[in-house]
């Protein structure tokens, strides 16, 4: 085991879902329609929260799916049986995204199972909140390596691994956060990481809009998943955790699934360089 994944271990991330409660909500809310048909998708953090959903929804619409994840086997285990339940294919494949090797292992083991990738959805984060951090001097540089080592640097790494294979149609989604547009007082490099990940999903859209190539964004607020409360979130945040939407209430990561799926099929063929905003009402102008 890495010394950065130590670290993660060290801070409880990124969690088992299993030991939610409530649990967060992953189910699609709605019976498919083939949108999805044939396709190959590649998903980082499928494990657990969001990429769980993605992933049960992406299956539901026809999509094999390749389920990349850092180090919880019994969650992934779960999202693969999901996954075999609506009748598609899984693979689960381990490691930490922030580093290339393990980017060039999930597109060689990804061709190896099904041929080919259609949707790359780059989804795994970490995020390192802590009430007692009052001034940036306080973050430490492992910390601040480590978050954007994984959020930012591992989107790269996939994408540099996965663009020889992309043809004309493929799909790019990355997830950043609303609080790349708010900003978030108690995490300065995560929400520095989200931002670098708005540019890196314009920029890199008007690098392959040309050969047919879509990348767009979702950016959701308060999700109920395990990055929360195993992220470092105090119990006094948790207990009133998304209360300060407009709609007063966390979001579940099947609220956020049809986002990820509205950009990975052709309902959204014109649209390229853009971020959906599933975040309880919140105005970002983003």
């Amino acid at each position: 085991m890495s010394d950065t994944q130590g670290m993660i271990h060290e801070d409880a991330l990124p969690g088992h879902e299993s030991g939610l409660d409530p649990r967060p909500e992953w189910q699609p809310r709605y019976k498919g329609s083939d949108r999805l048909a044939g396709k190959v998708a590649i998903i980082t953090g499928a494990d657990s929260g969001i990429g769980r959903a993605v992933a049960a929804l992406y299956a539901r619409e026809g999509a094999d799916i390749a389920i990349a994840y850092l180090c919880e086997d019994d969650d992934a285990a779960e999202t693969k049986r999901i996954v075999e339940a609506e009748g598609r294919q899984a693979i689960t494949i381990q490691g930490d995204i922030g580093e290339k090797e393990t980017s060039e292992r999930i597109v060689a083991e990804t061709l190896g199972a099904f041929g080919k990738i259609d949707i790359l959805v780059n989804n795994a984060g970490e995020q390192h909140p802590d009430k007692d951090i009052t001034d940036i001097t306080d973050i430490t540089e492992e910390q601040l390596r480590r978050t954007f080592q994984t959020n930012i640097f591992g989107m790269f790494f996939l994408v540099q691994a996965a663009r020889p294979h992309l043809k004309e149609g493929a799909a790019i989604i990355n997830c950043t956060s609303v609080t790349m547009y708010q900003g978030s007082k108690e995490l300065l490099d995560y929400s520095s990481t989200k931002g670098a990940i708005t540019a890196f999903t314009r920029s890199l859209s008007e690098n392959l809009v040309s050969d047919g190539i879509r990348v767009n964004a979702v950016a959701p607020g308060p999700i109920w998943t395990p990055l929360n409360p195993c992220g470092g979130a105090s119990p006094e945040k948790l207990e009133h955790f998304g209360e300060n939407t407009p709609m007063g209430r966390p979001g579940q990561p099947n609220e956020v699934a049809p986002a990820f799926l509205f950009l990975a099929c052709e309902d959204s063929s014109y649209m390229s360089g853009q971020v959906l905003h599933p975040d309880g009402g919140t105005i970002v102008n983003g």
